[in-house]
């Protein structure tokens, strides 16, 4: 059960207008489809799509290792637990974004909701100085699109701000695809709108609610950003090679 109730509203500046957009699944991987002049334009694959198609054979064998150890079904077990209690805490905190208080009175809603307040408390308040937009698409034409969870100023900087909710504490190392993530909706933002985004933040709680705040701006920003574009165009390889039209 979720109960909604008014809470102390949050200073938005609504300076951009994000467009419509549908989601679909084509060969089992995410796509958006930007609404333009009242219609929805070309399919263009989201960033985690992208990201997940071109993941290093290192990445993709650990990950095979973990679910041999666990053993297939409780890894399947552990995976769909740990996105049902991200979604919860998603929803608790574009609710409180949105000005409102969102109850989950569910046993994942339960664990979820101190994670949520925990982020709320130690990285939005005092921090959060203006939003531009909550759960908004973004996208590269042609290339790309994603929706990001906030965009607006993080401690007096514009900003692309992402909710992560894990397992265990992560190693900033761990992490690259989350940065390349924040960089590929900056970039679309910039592209599109003509801002000037330099920064992304990733505020992230466990279960048993230890926060962690990671920012990255300027050259290491853009370092992920040019990361992210060669694995775009890896990725595009890639369709064509399984379309039977790519020539090296």
């Amino acid at each position: 059960m979720i109960v909604l109730t008014i809470i102390k509203l949050m200073k938005w500046n609504k300076l951009y207008k994000y467009p419509k957009s549908t989601r679909s699944l084509i060969n089992n991987a995410r796509h958006y489809s930007i609404e333009q002049d009242g219609h929805n334009g070309f399919k263009l694959p989201s960033v985690t799509t992208i990201l997940s198609a071109t993941q290093p054979a290192e990445k993709r064998e650990s990950l095979a290792n973990w679910r041999k150890r666990e053993g297939a079904e409780k890894a399947q077990r552990i995976m769909d637990q740990a996105a049902a209690r991200g979604t919860a805490m998603h929803k608790i905190l574009e609710g409180y974004v949105e000005g409102k208080n969102v109850v989950d009175m569910t046993p994942v809603g339960e664990q979820a909701t101190p994670m949520a307040k925990k982020i709320i408390e130690d990285g939005l308040n005092n921090r959060l100085d203006e939003i531009w937009g909550s759960e908004v698409t973004v996208h590269y034409p042609g290339l790309y699109a994603g929706a990001t969870d906030l965009v607006g100023i993080y401690e007096k900087k514009p900003s692309i701000m992402d909710f992560k909710q894990s397992n265990k504490p992560k190693r900033v190392e761990w992490i690259s695809d989350y940065f390349m993530q924040l960089g590929a909706y900056a970039m679309a933002h910039n592209f599109v709108y003509g801002t000037k985004i330099e920064q992304g933040v990733i505020l992230m709680c466990t279960p048993d609610n230890y926060f962690q705040k990671f920012v990255v701006n300027g050259q290491q920003f853009v370092a992920f950003q040019h990361q992210f574009l060669a694995r775009v165009d890896e990725y595009y390889k890639i369709q064509k090679i399984e379309e039977g039209n790519y020539l090296p």
